[in-house]
């Protein structure tokens, strides 16, 4: 073999070392890309993915909401989310319940536009979770408002005397058994309980101002505890606007920047009315925690437990 033929083998070998060298190099940016590409949908979603998420407050607010609590805490750090639907139909119920749901709500909102869809109604506890919401649609039949918090404390210390039953209290301060089933209510556990509601009602109203945009005194003038229609609720800035779930819908994903395929996601189950047993204990105690019904039977009622916001026709 010549010289020269040597030198034109190698060039040849050369050359195609170097179109190998460039189509690997060509397959690792392709890959490289691709790769950018699925982590960037799979952080950030893509538009397909994105949806809405829809979270049903029906009947009586218990104490415990950890359920629902927790439902709304994951979808608001769910990158997907683009929303949230809150459908309240309540009369109310728990402070405890409501404020819980208030504030998870007003978390929500902070990261995701929040639409409320009142049904029939949303009172009291139902009004206060709605609040933190951008854009609170109810119909005008809807019965709302009713701002208040109330303590319901049953006395049947007549009844145990006729049946000639008394009953010896033994507690470290005077106001320790205040409230209790089995003997009156004094001037200072009153006095006390008052001012317990008291603060719960003034929490109430700067919620209510808060989340409406409203002066504490515009608030307090309606916070008498009466309920209002959505055409009433309208016109006092309670709510935002007449309309059923559907306008609600339409409303967050143009607030979303959405397309109307966009799918609703229903989370957290649904809060259930309470039974007749538990209506009847609730009736007489103020206490409507459906967990404790049985447990707080013998023994005096809780203030805190039993302080109530709800709507009774």
């Amino acid at each position: 073999m010549i010289a020269g033929e040597q030198i034109n083998i190698t060039e040849l070998m050369r050359r195609r070392l170097k179109r190998r060298l460039m189509l690997m190099r060509a397959g690792a940016a392709v890959f490289f890309v691709l790769s950018c590409i699925i982590a960037a949908r799979h952080f950030s979603g893509g538009e397909h993915d994105r949806h809405l998420v829809l979270l049903k407050i029906h009947g009586t607010i218990a104490s415990d909401v950890s359920l629902q609590t927790r439902a709304l805490a994951k979808a608001q750090t769910d990158p997907l989310v683009a929303g949230l639907i809150l459908d309240v139909d309540s009369p109310g119920g728990a402070v405890a319940g409501g404020e819980a749901l208030h504030d998870a709500v007003e978390r929500f909102e902070e990261a995701k536009p929040v639409v409320v869809t009142m049904g029939g109604m949303a009172a009291s506890a139902g009004y206060m979770i709605s609040v933190p919401a951008r854009r609170i649609f109810a119909s005008r039949s809807t019965l709302t408002g009713s701002i208040g918090v109330m303590l319901q404390s049953p006395d049947i210390s007549g009844l145990l005397g006729k049946l000639g039953i008394s009953v010896d209290l033994l507690v470290s301060g005077p106001l320790k058994a205040q409230p209790s089933l089995v003997q009156s209510l004094s001037p200072a556990g009153r006095e006390m309980l008052q001012g317990i509601v008291s603060d719960l009602y003034d929490q109430f109203i700067t919620m209510v101002s808060d989340g409406r945009h409203m002066p504490i005194e515009a608030v307090r003038k309606l916070a008498d505890g009466r309920p209002y229609t959505g055409a009433q609720a309208l016109k006092l800035g309670l709510v935002d606007q007449i309309g059923d779930s559907d306008d609600a819908r339409k409303w967050l994903l143009k607030a979303g920047s959405l397309p109307e395929q966009t799918r609703v996601e229903e989370i957290g189950g649904v809060v259930r009315p309470i039974g007749l047993v538990p209506r009847i204990i609730y009736f007489l105690t103020g206490n409507n925690s459906q967990g404790s019904v049985l447990s707080f039977l013998p023994q005096a009622i809780s203030a805190v437990d039993g302080t109530v916001s709800i709507w009774e026709p």
